[in-house]
């Protein structure tokens, strides 16, 4: 019998420990803050410096920036008692409290209650000024404000303010306990054991069995005199040690310890050991360096090797996303814009991790002043601002824009003024037209893809200026935005052909067709309908136009194809392209892949035999198309509040999958007569194609063309959906 005391004591307890988990979570809300977007730029800094090639350290080709060295966080408080308050600080630190100093460098204060304003300010020059403020009431969070004490600065209308103090929010991540100091980050490790190994020539031959990254880890170790360590991502790699792009040769002396671990990480399949007589190991292991990351997207068909595909193109991105989205993790070990605008895209759709965006967003965009294009690259500064639209899109993000709007509008003002009189941006000295690698691709004069980005970044511009409340610059860009797209279809859109033409150069247009715009304006929606079909048909599906041989631009080109619903054909490009990659023994994928070489010419790029990225993050590009084109999810509100539904077979008889929302997953099962939905949030367009109007347990169906029909999703239901495949 339960009585009223027994009543009592459980009500009792319950209390206690929703007393406790209130507490618990007080004690932890506190984190490290700072200047935002310095933390990512030190982080940038010291990473991107880390890349080798036999030895030599390669630095990146382009500007660095610093973190202030003196900056000032403040708070105010209405405090109900009176709080003692932990203080941990990266540098020195001047503390006001109601504007009178305290003197010295205390570890704790106690602040009566009441209303107060705090004020710190921190000097620090060798990694970044932060801190760390712990009480009850009074802790270091997202609500503080931070300034750089400049005078002189740039308003959130790109123009250059003498007076006034210019607060910011601060910067923060999950640096949420007090010894998490942002300077001492790192990645995670775990031990990984060899493969195989086996005896070459005096020495050894390490495999690890696929392609990874970490610190080789030597046991047993014994001995003086040297050893040396020659890294591949191939096996002929790591043998030809007067070749192979990383090495390491290390000297012992005889008092090391018998477990030794390498401080150097490195990019590897293979590892070949070659030590003096005189030192002596049991065996070689590593400690494999990642980002920890839930595979929040899921893949599978019942096509096996298209399987294949999904798991090592998830594998290639794991291993690419790292401190930043990367490229590669051999070579370049750097953040590229245009590689990176790529990572955006497939992260969405496998661990939609939003923190690793704005980190590669803000390490690109760096600081002020704007003296050249984001990697030096016209193209690279352009991917920067449709990431930020991108970001908007999947995330629903506003802080992010606010806060560093003031940064996209300066860049944008230099691409501006780097246009010519005709409006169009064409390379000055200094700047690099990438495009794409591809033999015998003009890059001169004016390019119309070059235009084609310019005119969606200010259509980004524009979203993001009516995001951060500037009204004016909202009508500008539009206008911009508006001016350009037409002007860049009277100038390279030639009526006769039906199609995008390349270049102008002084005044005149080449008779020059390429992929690349054409392939855009599908995707961006550029084109009407008419445009479309005759794109597609004498562009991407002409073999006579310049073809593409990097995943990068073949990206894009099968989206456009997608996008044009040719996912059947899409579907035997994916199987040949990264299906003939893992024919030839790829467990990550590669930068580049041309089907008509043979052996090791596969490894050759940039004139070096092993010059070639066996793991290029965009080489996962698979991961974006399956759950976008296929699985057909995307969003169409900011942050999925309302997305839409789109599953295509592309010939597959079923497949199923999870694309990952901001607050959850829309998972989806889809054969030839049965779709299953289920979604967390936001409300979801289902558009089936089907013979005859589909039955739905839930719902209503809802005819919008001939064999064209929808149904709504909404939250938490699961709805099963019986129709007959076209």
């Amino acid at each position: 019998m339960i009585t009223f005391t027994s009543l009592r004591q459980r009500f009792r307890a319950i209390f206690c420990i929703i007393a406790l988990l209130f507490l618990s979570e007080m004690a932890s809300a506190q984190t490290w803050i700072w200047y935002p977007g310095d933390f990512e730029v030190w982080l940038s800094n010291k990473m991107q410096v880390r890349r080798t090639e036999r030895e030599a350290v390669f630095p990146p080709l382009w500007q660095y920036y610093s973190p202030y060295a003196l900056v000032t966080f403040q708070t105010e408080v209405d405090i109900p008692v009176q709080d003692e308050v932990k203080i941990y600080s990266e540098g020195p630190f001047q503390l006001l409290l109601d504007g009178v100093q305290i003197y010295g460098q205390p570890k704790s204060i106690k602040i009566p209650a009441g209303k107060h304003k705090i004020s710190f300010k921190v000097y620090n020059q060798e990694v970044l000024p932060a801190i760390y403020i712990a009480g009850k009431y009074v802790k270091s969070d997202a609500s503080w404000k931070v300034t750089n004490e400049d005078k002189l600065w740039i308003d959130e209308n790109g123009k250059a303010q003498q007076s006034g103090t210019p607060w910011v929010p601060v910067g923060t991540w999950n640096f949420d306990l007090p010894e998490s100091k942002p300077s001492e980050f790192k990645l995670t490790t775990k031990p990984m054991s060899a493969k195989k190994t086996e005896k070459i020539g005096a020495g050894q031959l390490i495999d690890f069995g696929k392609e990874t990254f970490g610190y080789i880890k030597i046991h047993g170790l014994k001995g003086k005199g040297k050893l040396a360590l020659y890294y591949g991502e191939s096996r002929e790699e790591a043998l030809d040690s007067a070749k192979c792009e990383t090495l390491d040769h290390l000297s012992f002396d005889g008092k090391q310890s018998e477990t030794y671990t390498h401080d150097g990480s490195k990019a590897f399949r293979y590892v070949q050991v070659q030590a003096d007589a005189g030192v002596k190991y049991d065996s070689i292991s590593m400690l494999y360096e990642y980002l920890p990351l839930d595979y929040r997207g899921a893949f599978k068909s019942s096509d096996k090797q298209l399987n294949q595909i999904w798991d090592v193109s998830a594998y290639t991105m794991h291993l690419t996303s790292r401190e930043f989205f990367i490229d590669g993790i051999k070579r370049d070990r750097w953040v590229w814009s245009g590689d990176a605008y790529q990572s955006y895209l497939m992260n969405y759709y496998l661990f939609f991790d939003s923190p690793s965006v704005e980190r590669t967003l803000l390490a690109l965009r760096g600081k002020e002043p704007v003296t050249a294009h984001v990697n030096i690259i016209m193209d690279y500064s352009l991917y920067w601002f449709v990431g930020v639209y991108d970001y908007y899109l999947h995330t629903g993000d506003t802080k992010f824009i606010q806060t560093f709007y003031p940064r996209m509008k300066s860049l944008m003002e230099f691409c501006l003024e780097r246009r010519n009189k005709n409006g169009f941006l064409e390379p000055l000295e200094g700047d690099w037209v990438f495009i794409d690698w591809a033999n015998g691709l003009p890059k001169t004069g004016e390019v119309s893809f070059e235009q084609m980005l310019l005119a969606r970044s200010l259509e980004a511009m524009a979203v993001s200026a009516e995001i951060a409340g500037q009204k004016d610059d909202q009508k500008q860009y539009k206008k911009l935005a508006d001016d350009l797209k037409t002007k860049l279809f009277d100038v390279f859109w030639d009526k006769k052909q039906n199609v995008m033409k390349h270049q102008r150069i002084d005044g005149k247009i080449q008779d020059i067709v390429t992929r690349y715009a054409n392939m855009f304006g599908i995707f961006f929606n550029y084109f009407n309908e008419e445009q479309k079909q005759s794109v597609k048909n004498k562009v991407l599906l002409n073999k006579d136009v310049l073809q593409i041989t990097t995943p990068y631009m073949r990206f894009y080109e099968l989206e456009a194809l997608c996008a044009m619903g040719e996912q059947n054909y899409v579907l035997k490009e994916m199987k040949d392209y990264w299906g003939g990659m893992l024919k030839e023994g790829a467990t990550s994928f590669w930068e580049e892949y041309n089907p008509s070489k043979k052996g090791t010419e596969h490894l050759t790029m940039y004139g070096r035999p092993y010059g070639k990225s066996l793991c290029h993050a965009w080489g996962a590009s698979p991961i974006y198309l399956l759950g976008k084109y296929y699985l057909g999810v995307k969003p169409t509100a900011p942050g999925y509040n309302e997305y839409e539904i789109k599953p295509n077979l592309g010939g597959l008889q079923w497949m199923e999958g999870k694309v990952p929302t901001p607050n959850g997953e829309v998972a989806l099962y889809v054969s030839k007569s049965e779709i299953k939905v289920k979604a967390a949030e936001g409300e979801g367009k289902l558009i089936i194609e089907s013979k005859s109007k589909p039955k739905s347990n839930s719902g209503t169906i809802t005819e919008l063309a001939k064999n064209k029909y929808q149904l709504i999703v909404k939250p938490n239901v699961e709805y099963k959906v019986s129709y007959k495949a076209i």
